[in-house]
């Protein structure tokens, strides 16, 4: 919630409308007006000289990657959630239907959820014929199988947090470049205010590509902290059920209630 409101703020800024320079005449204007009274200007437009810098290259570029950055995050943040990984719901049954020695139903129950403690589970069951050691060193791996497959969503965080701002001295690079061809040209005094105005739009790529890559790299580090958090409690909640399981298993049923004796008469043999 505080990176959205972060952004929120940010875009707002970013979408004021310029403000009012004061200047001061250097000569005689006209009638009405006495000499260096001060006149307001426009002040160029932020969000304006922020598009026109980037260009159509750079700016659809850094454009497409911060879809691709808005896509992971969203992605991830529905995934990475505890409620996802260890559902309440689907551990409160399962132990229920394990307590009721109903092993094959609590295996196709576990199968049949999507969650990252039911795969856990599934996996681990599958080994419990072989032993309880076993079943654990089963369903360890299936955690870290499911954790290497959500850290290269991750990864991808990362690496856009440090493409950002490479690309964005590319583009600095390239201005600065247009700019000093601009400075060194034979016979020609150079302007300025031309200079000046290259080299703004040149550090206008610069900024795009930190204000890319501060939201991916510190996603990147949220996201890894949660899914550490969530493997350790997924592998600990799955040992806790697979556990009582291959106790229950090894359990002889409980005997039925004694019915009651039949009295049986002995036959006389006939003389």
């Amino acid at each position: 919630m505080a990176f959205l409101l972060f952004f929120l703020v940010f875009v707002f800024v970013l979408f004021l409308p310029g403000g009012v320079a004061v200047a001061q005449t250097e000569g005689p204007t006209s009638s009405g007006e006495a000499h260096g009274e001060p006149i307001i200007a426009p002040a160029p437009n932020l969000f304006r000289h922020i598009v026109n810098s980037a260009g159509p290259f750079f700016g659809g570029l850094l454009f497409l990657v911060s879809l691709g950055l808005v896509a992971l995050i969203v992605l991830l943040a529905m995934d990475l959630r505890m409620p996802m990984a260890i559902p309440p719901a689907f551990v409160e049954e399962f132990t229920d239907t394990v307590n009721k020695r109903k092993f094959r139903e609590a295996y196709e129950l576990a199968r049949n959820d999507s969650s990252y403690l039911g795969r856990v589970l599934t996996s681990g069951m599958g080994r419990l014929q072989y032993g309880i050691e076993d079943a654990r060193e089963t369903a360890m791996h299936t955690v870290d199988s499911v954790r290497a497959s959500k850290e290269q969503l991750i990864t991808y965080l990362a690496t856009i947090g440090t493409l950002g701002p490479m690309i964005g001295l590319v583009g600095t690079v390239s201005g600065m470049i247009m700019s000093f061809m601009e400075l060194s040209q034979p016979g020609k005094t150079p302007n300025p205010q031309k200079l000046a105005e290259g080299i703004s739009h040149a550090l206008v790529i610069t900024l795009l590509g930190i204000a890319l890559a501060v939201p991916a790299i510190f996603c990147h580090a949220l996201f890894r902290n949660r899914l550490i958090r969530i493997s350790m409690d997924t592998a600990n909640v799955a040992d806790d059920l697979l556990t009582p399981m291959y106790h229950n298993s090894k359990r002889a049923p409980a005997a039925s209630e004694p019915r009651p004796a039949v009295a049986v008469t002995p036959k006389v043999a006939e003389a």
